[in-house]
């Protein structure tokens, strides 16, 4: 297989093409596209803006509210949030907001419009604990207002679910690294290849004088379907293959360690956003075939209408209303199928390799090497309203998918925006009792 199999499947527009969909926007009194947004972007004042061409005023309300546009235009759920808020949707003309949304971010990128004017670091010092959606936007909001701000990570680049867990085909890694520099560029400085609770801890933290520290880690572990032959050799978590191909696309392995053969016949467990991106990427990396097994309806998969769509035009298949009742395996302990009940009755269905996708929860490193961080009975960390974000232990703040079950990249960066005050609100408190 080549890598351009995995070239980015939605192009983006040219400067004509963005200015003429950005005149088609009415400029509503109330318009419902922010409400949409779950970081309220001023939808209709950067498009406005865009309209006339002003690419730098655009870039800088988007900045006013996201840290990273050139991410939201690709992956958000456009059609669940701003896009599918707009008057004209409903009549299949809604403004192609999150085209208009990557267009912008990467015309600054390109063109180095924007430098913005920083505040010194002299408010206060934050430890982010991962580089994804909400780390980075923690740590962009925060340096905007004045804060010092380091990013410790595990892996050798940042980016977390952005850089490993979003297939190259929606999100390509170029992209990525250039917001990162954006954000790198607000004076955030990276701590990579560090592994919070093993190489350093959060007491050590306090000890090197950070103020406060958020924990925005995810989810890293993956769920487990707990049937009969769970064990087999070829049952693979579908989190694993994403990011073994997306390190495999940057020439830092090579074809073998992919967790999957040219030739087989795949079965994905799961109908979410992630059995989407692992099963297209299946195909890409030559699959004979992918069927998808959902033990519930269409009407009930949790993937957007879009992702559901693209993937049967890639041809993907839906096993609907099948449960998986047991991993069939040959005398070596490989996997050779599944026993399932289906609407037909019960089948044993044929498959080379399987992936699963039901879902995933937060480790519990970074909790069960400090103390006074408690975490409810899935391992999700408990955080308190005032100041939004604190953990059970003082100064400890943690948001996105480690305190709520996996969500959105957007939806992460909302509760991370709310974090992010309630961090400063903090550390401001803090000082002015000190002083």
């Amino acid at each position: 297989m080549t890598q351009k199999t995995f070239k980015e499947i939605n192009e983006s527009y040219s400067i004509k093409e963005a200015i003429t969909e950005a005149k088609r926007c009415l400029n509503c009194k109330n318009p419902s596209c922010r409400k949409g947004c779950p970081i309220e972007n001023d939808i209709p004042e950067f498009i406005h803006q865009l309209s006339m061409g002003n690419m730098g005023a655009a870039m800088s309300i988007i900045n006013e509210k996201s840290n990273l546009p050139a991410i939201c235009g690709r992956v958000c759920p456009h059609e669940n949030q701003c896009q599918g808020h707009c008057i004209l949707y409903a009549k299949g003309k809604g403004i192609q907001i999150g085209k208009l949304e990557r267009f912008v971010a990467d015309f600054d990128t390109d063109m180095s419009l924007l430098r913005e004017r920083l505040p010194q670091k002299t408010r206060g010092k934050v430890a982010v604990i991962g580089s994804g959606p909400a780390g980075l936007t923690v740590a962009g909001d925060l340096a905007r207002q004045g804060f010092g701000v380091t990013i410790f990570d595990s892996q050798e680049e940042a980016g977390g679910v952005l850089m490993y867990g979003i297939p190259e085909y929606r999100l390509p890694k170029a992209v990525v690294r250039k917001e990162i520099e954006k954000i790198e560029a607000l004076g955030v400085t990276f701590v990579l290849k560090c592994v919070v609770g093993r190489d350093i801890t959060v007491d050590q933290m306090f000890e090197m004088g950070y103020d406060a520290i958020f924990i925005g880690t995810g989810t890293s572990l993956p769920n487990d379907l707990n049937v009969p032959g769970a064990k087999l050799h070829g049952i693979v978590q579908s989190s694993y293959l994403l990011h073994m191909v997306s390190i495999y696309n940057q020439n830092i392995v090579d074809r073998s360690h992919v967790p999957m053969k040219i030739g087989e016949n795949v079965g994905i467990i799961g109908c979410g956003n992630v059995a989407m991106d692992a099963a297209r990427t299946a195909l890409r990396m030559g699959a004979a075939s992918v069927s998808v097994i959902y033990h519930r309806t269409e009407a009930e998969m949790s993937a957007t209408p879009t992702e559901y769509q693209e993937a049967v035009n890639e041809g993907v298949k839906f096993l609907w209303e099948t449960s998986t009742k047991e991993f069939i395996g040959n005398d070596d302990g490989k996997v050779t199928g599944i026993r399932a009940d289906t609407p037909e009755g019960e089948k044993e269905i044929p498959f080379d390799r399987i992936f699963l996708a039901i879902g995933s929860r937060p480790a519990n490193r970074i909790v069960s090497t400090t103390t006074g961080i408690d975490v409810d009975k899935y391992g999700y960390v408990i955080i308190k309203e005032r100041p939004y974000g604190m953990t059970t232990r003082k100064g400890v703040f943690a948001g996105g998918d480690v305190v709520h079950h996996p969500q959105t990249v957007v939806l992460a960066m909302k509760a991370a925006k709310q974090v992010a005050a309630g961090i400063a609100q903090y550390v401001d408190a803090v000082k002015l009792l000190e002083s």
